[in-house]
């Protein structure tokens, strides 16, 4: 294969993080009087950074009411940071494959890079806790730069500071968000159909693979 980047996607891709992300935004909405929501419906609100969970939270949609204001987004953002700081993080897991996967992928000499739209400020914690720090040359998080995906900015610069040409590269995710980047930077992408994508098949999006697990994507990965 002449891939030899492989930038990846971490909540719905590498960690199944919805149920803490659930209750920090549960938490938020018990801090502000209002209703709480089901984990699976906190599901379809995940992929586009804090600041769109906080503003469909606050809505009880995926679509964002109009009517907030941008005083109470920025209180109740607050509010969940503070709540997911606070969390142990303790219901957050990868998925079946992925740790032993990303280690295989290290060996056979692939350069790993992380994109993820969550805030920065908690990918470190994460990936610490997980043994995975020293398998990612990279780590972009959904503020680290002026732009996140579906922007091709954050891929783009992935390519740049590690030397690759975006031909060398394969964006791998679980959403429109991953897939878009992808093709707005000319590179390639997978799809991976277990992960949040509000509900809808990451196949709609038409990237140029797809697949059921982690198990199956490396098999294509590492195949001779």
């Amino acid at each position: 294969m002449n891939k030899k980047l492989l930038i990846f996607d971490f909540d719905g891709t590498l960690i199944d993080s919805v149920p803490d992300l659930a209750d920090a935004a549960n938490l938020m909405l018990t801090q502000l009087g209002k209703a709480n929501y089901p984990i699976d419906t906190i599901k379809e609100w995940v992929g586009n950074g804090a600041r769109a969970l906080v503003e469909r939270a606050l809505s009880g949609s995926v679509e964002v009411d109009k009517s907030l204001s941008v005083a109470e987004i920025e209180a109740a953002e607050q509010l969940f940071f503070t709540a997911y700081a606070e969390h142990d993080a303790s219901k957050t897991t990868s998925y079946p494959d992925v740790d032993q996967g990303l280690q295989q992928l290290k060996a056979a000499g692939f350069t790993l890079a992380l994109v993820t739209n969550k805030p920065i400020r908690f990918v470190p914690k994460i990936l610490e806790g997980l043994g995975w720090s020293p398998l990612f040359d990279m780590v972009l998080g959904g503020d680290s730069l002026p732009l996140k995906k579906p922007d091709p900015a954050p891929l783009l610069h992935v390519c740049e500071t590690l030397k690759f040409n975006p031909a060398e590269a394969i964006m791998i995710g679980d959403s429109i968000n991953d897939i878009s980047a992808g093709k707005n930077a000319n590179i390639d992408t997978i799809g991976l159909s277990y992960g949040y994508n509000y509900g809808k098949y990451i196949s709609e999006s038409n990237p140029n693979q797809v697949f059921e697990n982690f198990a199956n994507l490396l098999d294509y990965l590492l195949a001779p």
